[in-house]
């Protein structure tokens, strides 16, 4: 016996692809539909609409199909309020709990649509109906479900807005609709960086720099450092090592043993980085070596100088690590997780791992570039899910210093 729904896809449909899509996992999937109304949008300003009967041999393919549809923005026609169970235990979430995209959701309670706020993937929505000032709906890590939280467990009353990609590509942000190139003019795309992230601070938004450590192998230390000076950067995401290695640039003129400016390796230069760590150690923290006046230039210096907040998340392989180095992992993710929930622009800087537990943690709405010399960096963090990010593949030591110098 076949049975079928009626989804809703609404917006800039055609020119997203979102349609499409949407035909493609019907299809692939082994149901079929039919479409009921489809209403074009003429004009660049205007969205289209698109209404589909969507069927299958069954209730289990057909609610297989359904979620599918909706992580991409096709929205039941007949939305009801949203299905909540307790959670069972700390840590624990309600069997069919509804696992979040990164994208704009709301979901339906008491006949209204209430806003997730913080949104970001691979979440549960957690709902308070006694909020003050109404019911509210957030999104809550596995680890951080409680016991009795009322959490989402089907997608009937929820409904997703993915981002659309706009019929023209004017304005400062208009660039970021091209996915991953290593074709595309360098300083022509560096210039509208730049023009982004003038027009971001114009706004008042806030820029979060995601850095690893070929960043100072590359000789783009001063460039960034100045970059912070000036106010572009609100605030600094990375690890330990990037730190070790620009406070060695500044104590030993080395980054890793190798001098950056003649590219020398400098005698006993390979324990440059292990003095640099002691050196930290025993001034107390990064804070206290530059109150001291033992470290006086660098990103981490300038980061300290204008209260420019960072987070240095710790790993397996850390030398140390430096005392401001957090080394547990999930009060490092849930640090990460606040600054980007703050940011409204990130440039995440040849690293892969900051990179993607950064981008994990983003709405679909924040605007992302991400340069690295190795394309699997940057198809690895679209394959992840951002896939509002735009890739850039050169050279780190060249980016950096031309944006800077594009800006300054």
């Amino acid at each position: 016996m076949t049975v079928s729904r009626v989804v809703e896809l609404e917006g800039h449909i055609i020119d997203s692809g979102m349609m499409q899509s949407a035909f493609s996992i019907v299809m692939d999937m082994g149901g079929d539909f039919d479409v009921e109304e489809f209403d074009i949008g003429r004009r660049k300003d205007e969205t289209s609409y698109a209404r589909l009967r969507v069927s299958a041999d069954d209730e289990e393919l057909l609610h297989e199909i359904l979620h599918e549809l909706h992580q991409n923005g096709a929205n039941p026609a007949d939305p009801h309020d949203a299905e909540l169970t307790p959670a069972p235990a700390d840590q624990v979430v309600p069997e069919g709990f509804y696992s979040t995209t990164n994208h704009p959701t709301q979901i339906r309670y008491g006949g209204e649509w209430v806003p997730v706020e913080n949104m970001e993937m691979d979440c549960a929505v957690v709902v308070d109906p006694d909020a003050a000032g109404g019911p509210r709906a957030y999104t809550k890590v596995l680890n951080a479900v409680r016991e009795g939280d009322l959490v989402v467990t089907d997608s009937g009353g929820i409904r997703v807005q993915p981002p659309e990609r706009p019929r023209d590509s004017e304005g400062a942000f208009g660039f970021m609709q091209g996915g991953v190139s290593a074709e595309r003019p360098s300083e022509t795309t560096i210039r509208q960086v730049a023009e982004a992230l003038e027009e971001t601070k114009r706004e008042n938004g806030n820029v979060l720099v995601v850095a690893g450590p070929a960043l100072i192998h590359s000789g783009a230390r001063e460039a960034l450092a100045s970059l912070v000076e000036a106010g572009y950067v609100d605030g600094l995401s990375t690890g330990n090592g990037f730190a070790v290695h620009d406070i060695e640039r500044d104590l030993f003129g080395t980054s890793l043993g190798v001098n950056t400016e003649t590219a020398d390796h400098a005698r006993k230069g390979h324990k440059h980085h292990i003095y640099t760590i002691s050196e930290i150690i025993r001034a107390g923290s990064i804070r206290d070596a530059v109150e001291d006046g033992l470290v006086d230039s660098g990103v981490m210096y300038q980061c300290i100088e204008n209260d420019v907040p960072y987070v240095l998340a710790g790993s397996i392989r850390d030398d140390g690590p430096l005392p401001d180095t957090i080394t547990d992992a999930v009060e490092a993710q849930n640090a990460i997780r606040e600054q980007a929930h703050e940011a409204d622009m990130v440039l995440m800087l040849s690293t892969l791992l900051h990179s993607v537990a950064v981008g994990n943690c983003l709405p679909s709405t924040t605007r992302v570039v991400c340069v690295d010399i190795n394309p699997a960096t940057v198809t690895q963090l679209l394959d992840r899910g951002s896939a509002q990010a735009v890739g850039m593949v050169t050279d780190i030591g060249t980016f950096v210093p031309t944006l800077a110098d594009e800006l300054l």
